[in-house]
């Protein structure tokens, strides 16, 4: 059983997974963000891994991403970073991405670095399904490893039972069809989407992310899901003087 698996087999409900961009706001924060989210109490971290063309991000994850890259964050830098990560440590952590990256960094490489690094799992929003069979399934089954899907209000009953079926971890449930950041409430189209959701009986937890920015959005998401993400407000928090500091406020803000 790797982390994630162990985190949702003692905690059912109010997970509270956060979501920065490695290499943001300053190129060597990634350690200090993940020791004090630690300190905290966050219960999942996700590390975007920066990319020129995040389409599925909005505008604060893409300037991130630009300002990350600009700092001169890549793979090779993050992984020398989260080498002895398990030192300070013991929460659940996922890279998320894109594939491209990925690909040019090598897929056999890439996953040496994961497992070198201790971490927890992948996600990878324009992996296909079929691709990941291919390619990473296998070994993720071998080496305990998750990988997360992305399902939308748009996707069908039967993809969404195949991606099921293929997770080890949890679900991603993007709130709406837009790109992160764009709303901060939920309407009633998207509650009758995670209803529909909850009714499907999935094997595996479901987590809420996109437009979660406050405690009333995280409470509200809770009611539905395992837990939410939130990314783009958090970022939007970072103080480049005082990243300590920023952090706290805004953890202690939504619990």
């Amino acid at each position: 059983m790797n982390r994630i698996n162990k985190l949702f087999e003692e905690k059912k409900d109010n997970i509270l997974s956060i979501y920065f961009t490695a290499g943001y706001p300053n190129l060597n924060d990634t350690t200090e963000i993940i020791k004090t989210l630690d300190e905290c109490g966050v219960d999942l971290i996700e590390i975007g891994m920066p990319f020129s063309d995040p389409i599925a991000d909005g505008p604060v994850i893409q300037d991130s991403s630009n300002v990350a890259i600009d700092n001169g964050m890549n793979l090779n830098l993050l992984f020398e970073q989260l080498e002895d990560i398990r030192k300070i440590t013991d929460i659940p952590i996922v890279l998320m991405g894109y594939v491209n990256p990925v690909y040019q960094f090598g897929y056999d490489n890439f996953i040496k670095n994961i497992l070198k690094c201790d971490l927890d799992g992948l996600i990878l929003p324009d992996l296909p399904l079929e691709d990941y069979k291919n390619n990473f399934k296998s070994v993720f089954d071998k080496e305990n490893l998750s990988f997360i899907f992305l399902i939308t209000p748009n996707t069908s009953e039967d993809r969404i039972k195949k991606i099921d079926n293929n997770s080890n971890g949890f679900v991603y449930m993007v709130s709406s069809s837009s790109t992160t950041g764009k709303k901060s409430s939920f309407d009633n189209k998207q509650i009758d989407y995670f209803q529909k959701i909850r009714s499907l009986s999935l094997k595996n937890p479901t987590v809420i992310g996109f437009g979660i920015s406050d405690k009333e959005s995280f409470t509200q998401a809770c009611k539905y899901s395992n837990g939410a993400i939130i990314g783009s407000k958090f970022i939007q928090s970072l103080s480049k003087s005082n990243i300590k500091e920023s952090i706290r406020s805004f953890v202690y803000s939504i619990r």
